[in-house]
């Protein structure tokens, strides 16, 4: 027996894999055991058309703990590899037996190759002082691979009788960083394998504890051990789905993601193309409790070829549809080193762009099909569609825009922008909307009071994020949004205007003199179009910024130095206050200051701001309330 150096660049990589490259202990059993089912992979195919690799016993991986000794075992009865394999997979580590069987394959469709075994098996030097290999091909001797991952390696003669490759660990001794014993507890053993392995088509079989009744005894147990397979071997998404029912797909959801209610919507498919891959899909039926703060994680679940990888890989769907929960499993995600850097695969974008596709046409079909269940998951997760067409300067905006839902002033139910568009007035230019903190009090604004009247659609909109929303998209179908509470948003005929130039002709005294009192604060004051009942309103000028984007705004943290909107105080001239306002402009000219001040002020509080000065304003309504009983 001779001892063997690694290759230089093999000794570079080995240090680089163990301290660099594979931050998270436990994937070393991952690894490992995919090496074993992609050898069980390889005698299982070449046994299709060759007698002579027919297992007289069930292809399965078997795993052993010995706690005395501090070694850890994986043993399979695949196809085992000779001295040459030994050396040229495990001497050169960026070598794969894989690789090599895939290329001598590549023209098959059968076979089904999950690791690469040169490059994940040196993860296991992580927990191992050693690793000795004992293995024996078909028709051939055994031998055996021993190395500390330092001082090279050797290859000798084996004793091994049966078919296969046996793997033993010699785990590291504990510090007072890292306890490796844990991978000698049969149940952390366990817990792994169900976390990453579960989907292994092959049993993963381990000897453990069993308490029994005593034989003879109706009170006392007795502990014996037992062959326990550890995993489940046939994933739910593998299935048919004509066999799955769904209770089935419920179960699996509330198990896995830890939700007591069962989903709103299941999307199970399979795609095969340039990118390959099945999907189980799960739309929550109610939103996690924190799902809006910076603690929620999201992203989807990704195995490969049923291998566990990444719990959440969030580079699959984008941010506006993270709501998802599931998983992708694909035939592409490559098993090797790559997995830890996943951000940066290619293959991972095209899967990303074709889940996020499904996705939506998931959504789209609910919208139409299931009207009330659409409506109920708008309501959960509305917002998140909404942030989507706002991130990234609109670039999603046409994605997502006729999934978006606004509640409307003439249908009193939430409706989609197609259907507000297709029921327009005849030539209505802009598609009108109105924003406020809930619908109710829209509803009662007086600067839309006319515009309903006259029939025109509305849509409330009532989340923070609508008007940012609406400046990002700025139009739809070709109709741009018009703020309903916006100074140009006029709806009269050519009699009203006629009427209104008139009004404001012969009331231009006082108009100008109660925009001289409010100067500073309104830009102008003027006669309105679209009050009905109520005496003012305010409404921002269409050069700036909403009322309820200043509003907004304040809330900030910088909020002092947020824009305001340029207010314009309009005047109804139906209402019994524009006759006083004429006969104070009149009779006591001196007095028209005080009832702009008194009107303006109350536009602030119908609006929902706040008044500049409640003590004054108080005061001045008591005055009032004085001159009106004659005292």
């Amino acid at each position: 027996m001779s001892k063997k150096q690694f290759k230089t660049e093999s000794k570079k990589l080995l240090d680089l894999m163990i301290n660099s490259i594979y931050t998270n202990r436990e994937i070393f059993l991952r690894e490992l055991i995919s090496n074993a089912s992609d050898a069980l992979d390889k005698r299982h195919f070449l046994s299709l058309t060759d007698s002579a690799y027919t297992s007289s016993n069930p292809l399965s991986i078997q795993l052993e703990v010995d706690r005395d000794a501090r070694t850890l075992s994986i043993e399979d009865n695949g196809i085992g590899m000779n001295a040459e394999e030994l050396e040229k997979n495990l001497g050169t580590i960026a070598h794969s037996g894989t690789s090599e069987f895939r290329q001598q394959l590549e023209n098959s469709k059968e076979v089904d190759i999950i690791g690469q075994f040169g490059v994940g098996f040196y993860s296991a030097f992580m927990v191992a002082d050693s690793i000795t290999v004992e293995s024996r091909k078909v028709g051939e001797d055994a031998y055996r691979w021993h190395s500390d991952g330092q001082s090279g390696y050797t290859i000798e003669p084996g004793e091994r009788q049966a078919v296969g490759t046996k793997i033993t660990l010699k785990l590291r001794e504990d510090t007072d960083e890292v306890r490796y014993s844990e991978y000698l507890d049969k149940y952390s053993i366990e817990q792994l394998v169900r976390k990453y392995s579960d989907y292994i088509r092959y049993p993963i079989q381990m000897m453990v504890e069993k308490s029994v009744p005593k034989e003879g005894s109706d009170d006392e147990h007795e502990t014996i051990e037992t062959l326990k397979t550890l995993n489940t071997m046939v994933p739910l998404w593998r299935r048919n789905k004509k066999d799955i029912k769904d209770e089935d797909y419920n179960s699996f959801y509330k198990s896995q993601f830890y939700d007591y209610e069962d989903p709103l919507e299941v999307i199970h498919y399979s795609l095969e193309g340039n990118v390959s891959y099945k999907a189980l899909l799960y739309i929550p039926s109610r939103i996690p409790y924190n799902y809006y703060s910076r603690d929620y994680e999201a992203g989807l679940q990704l195995y490969s070829k049923g291998v566990f990888i990444m719990d959440r890989c969030k580079e699959l769907l984008p941010d506006y549809f993270h709501f998802v929960k599931g998983l992708v499993d694909s035939d592409d995600v490559s098993l090797n080193i790559s997995r830890e850097m996943l951000q940066k695969d290619s293959q991972l974008q095209e899967l990303g762009k074709s889940v996020t596709k499904r996705v939506k046409s998931a959504l789209v079909n609910m919208l139409i099909k299931e009207r009330e269940k659409y409506e109920k998951f708008y309501k959960n997760f509305g917002y998140s569609l909404k942030y989507g067409c706002y991130q990234d300067y609109g670039m999603h905006k046409d994605e997502l825009q006729d999934l978006l839902l606004f509640y409307s002033s003439n249908e009193d139910k939430y409706v989609t922008l197609k259907e507000y568009r297709e029921r327009m007035k005849d030539g209505q230019k802009d598609i009108y909307y109105a924003t406020g903190s809930s619908v109710e009090q829209i509803r009662k604004l007086p600067a839309i009071e006319k515009l309903l009247d006259k029939g025109y659609e509305v849509l409330f909109m009532t989340d923070d994020i609508d008007e940012f929303v609406i400046m990002m998209m700025r139009e739809y179908d070709g109709k741009s949004f018009q703020n309903a509470q916006q100074a140009d948003t006029e709806v009269e005929t050519e009699e009203e205007k006629q009427a209104k130039e008139e009004l404001v002709k012969n009331n231009e005294d006082l108009l100008k003199a109660m925009g001289k009192a409010l100067e500073g604060r309104v830009r102008e004051v003027r006669i309105s179009s679209r009050l009905k009942s109520h005496p003012v309103c305010l409404v921002a000028a269409s050069d700036g910024i909403s009322l309820d984007m200043e509003k907004y705004l304040s809330k900030m943290p910088e909020g002092n130095a947020a824009p305001k909107a340029t207010k314009i105080l309009e005047i109804n001239p139906d209402h019994d206050i524009f006759k006083v306002l004429q006969k104070v402009e009149k009779d006591a000219p001196e007095k028209v200051d005080e009832y702009a001040d008194l009107l303006y002020q109350q536009a602030l509080l119908i609006e929902g701001f706040n008044i500049e000065d409640p003590v004054e304003f108080s005061n001045r309504i008591c005055d009032l309330m004085k001159q009106a009983s004659g005292e």
